[in-house]
């Protein structure tokens, strides 16, 4: 099986509260640590966001600029911003990652089903960020060579899928030809 990006416990589920992918079996399951998380993660992403929290931490690095002459430059003066900003930036990372994980799944989604629904459209291409680096590398060059074939031919126009002959079989499809 091909390398994921997520964990998954030893009867195969998604361990609890990584991120599953779309091709997880139990990406549908609903966790409720995942789920609170969630809510947590896009009301304070949203949150913080905003122009009002942008504008209140101005104000509190111009306080602290300010109060630099009354506690003389201090090193408990400079730590004070330092840690400050560091536990917040500690923590938004995370925050931060569990938005763009569900925009990112929902995004795949979207385009799944835009693929599906798109008799043109090859099948091969839903799930396609489970691929490792080169293989996304030989379907890019595929889409180099399609382009350069439609400039070659100029105004007219043609409908093409990836599964026309040149290209390229995945490792992980050759492993599971091998494997047959």
């Amino acid at each position: 099986m091909n390398e994921q990006a997520h964990v998954l416990d030893k009867d195969g589920t998604d361990a609890l509260g990584s991120m599953p992918t779309t091709t997880s079996p139990s990406y549908a399951d609903r966790s409720a640590l995942q789920t609170g998380f969630d809510h947590f993660a896009s009301k304070v992403t949203r949150w913080a966001g905003s122009p009002g929290i942008f504008c209140g931490a101005l104000a509190v690095v111009l306080i602290w600029a300010l109060a630099g002459p009354i506690f003389h430059f201090s090193e408990n003066w400079q730590l004070v911003i330092n840690t400050g900003t560091t536990i917040v930036t500690f923590l938004m990372v995370f925050l931060i990652q569990q938005s763009q994980n569900k925009d990112s799944v929902a995004i795949h989604l979207k385009l799944n089903e835009l693929l599906a629904a798109n008799r043109e459209a090859s099948n091969r291409m839903i799930g396609i960020e489970e691929l490792d680096e080169q293989d996304l590398r030989d379907v890019a060059n595929f889409y180099v060579r399609l382009a350069g074939r439609a400039k070659a031919m100029g105004g007219q126009k043609e409908a093409h899928s990836i599964d026309e002959e040149g290209m390229p079989v995945t490792r992980m499809e050759a492993q599971r030809h091998r494997s047959q």
